[in-house]
């Protein structure tokens, strides 16, 4: 029946930096469709607070440690003997993330692209080789309007806010990564897809604010609940002939 095709009803999954903005959002709506959703994060505490729920666990996970992502996925799938769904949304970042261009020391560029787009990589890697052998699976990796946009620094001015170089480059990176593993996939039934939202409001600035929201066709920065709906589209069956897919979800940011 149609009305069953958002379900998630018995499916694992998995949102890596499911403590953060976003993850906590994606966690409550997967859990809502039925999945059971383990929050992977770096951070426990934050992890074990971000939601209770009887369908819904925490496990640690370092998304820069090649060890710490191979010992959480073969947990959950000796538990489950399955992952269907993975969500990456983590988003680490050094101390000096804030830094202008002229001032980034090549070191943090390398450290943000290495723990950014290498951890993606890897837990991609690690959920996709599971998926592979089960015959199915739906991988959603979360980049920006800034993997295919230039950033508009006006919408900065009179702010201590800028958008740091790194972050245009992991993003455009992960939207790559993804049509790649779409690509290689495919054969065993496993799908990828990005989901690159414009602005998340969340306490910033009050002249950013209003100048982003200037800038958007719908007039208001996005929150978090924005983007849960089309985490379950992609989630479920109701996206079955969909792979390789960028959806923009930013408020016609991007449409001129």
């Amino acid at each position: 029946m149609y009305t069953d095709l958002f379900s998630c009803k018995g499916k694992v999954a998995v949102v890596v930096g499911g403590a953060g903005l976003i993850g906590r959002e994606v966690v409550k709506g997967l859990n809502d469709f039925g999945a059971k959703v383990y929050i992977a994060d770096i951070n426990q505490d934050k992890s074990s607070r971000a939601i209770k729920r009887s369908q819904v666990k925490c496990i640690h996970l370092d998304i820069s440690s090649e060890d710490s992502v191979k010992q959480a996925f073969a947990g959950i799938n000796k538990e489950n003997k399955k992952i269907d769904i993975l969500i990456n949304c983590a988003y680490p970042k050094t101390a000096d993330w804030g830094a202008k261009f002229e001032n980034v020391p090549f070191e943090s560029w390398k450290e943000n692209l290495n723990n950014h787009l290498g951890g993606y990589f890897l837990c991609c890697r690690q959920a996709a080789e599971i998926m592979k052998q089960q015959k199915s699976g739906s991988i959603i990796n979360f980049a920006s309007i800034y993997g295919i946009a230039a950033p508009d620094f006006n919408i900065y001015t009179g702010t201590r806010m800028t958008m740091p170089a790194a972050y245009p480059s992991i993003k455009s990176g992960i939207i790559a990564l993804t049509k790649y593993i779409a690509a290689y996939y495919a054969k065993f039934n496993v799908r990828a897809n990005v989901i690159s939202p414009g602005g998340i409001f969340n306490n910033q600035d009050k002249r950013f604010v209003k100048q982003y929201s200037r800038k958007t066709p719908l007039g208001r920065m996005g929150i978090p609940g924005d983007i849960v709906g089309a985490v379950i589209f992609l989630a479920s069956g109701a996206s079955s002939y969909l792979t390789g897919h960028n959806l923009i979800i930013d408020g016609g940011w991007t449409i001129s």
